[in-house]
């Protein structure tokens, strides 16, 4: 199977029932192009599909968050991190952000798609590769 957006939103249905203008064929589209550079086939084999899904769903997250940010008038494509504790005023919550996070994980550790996808590559890139 080689991607489709129609396949993609299928897949990931979450990116089906928002206005298309948000998750725009084009965006997608874009960040299949990038993850299709990026993942070798010979690699990946059959999961290749997966990952590449996997890949734009969390690029196009990010992308959106940060059209989000601009909507508002902030700076868009600040490095962000998980936030691991909130207060205001006398009330403050704290987070274990260490169960869920991959380690060394970049910026792939700010989405669910992305955590998913570095777990993907990790298991893909075990082992010795051949280089001819």
């Amino acid at each position: 199977m080689s991607f489709t957006v129609e396949q993609f939103r299928l897949d990931f249905s979450e990116f089906s029932a928002i206005n298309p203008q948000v998750y725009s064929n084009g965006l997608i589209n874009f960040w299949a192009g990038i993850g299709d550079l990026r993942l070798n086939i010979d690699r990946w084999g059959d999961l290749r599909d997966h990952g590449l899904e996997l890949f734009v769903a969390h690029h196009i997250s990010i992308s959106v968050a940060d059209k989000n940010v601009a909507a508002l008038g902030g700076i868009t494509g600040q490095a962000s991190s998980l936030k691991s504790s909130k207060s205001v005023g006398d009330v403050s919550v704290s987070y274990d952000n260490n169960a869920m996070i991959e380690t060394d994980g970049g910026n792939y550790n700010l989405t669910t798609y992305g955590r998913e996808f570095l777990r993907l590559a990790r298991i893909v890139g075990m082992g010795g590769a051949q280089i001819i």
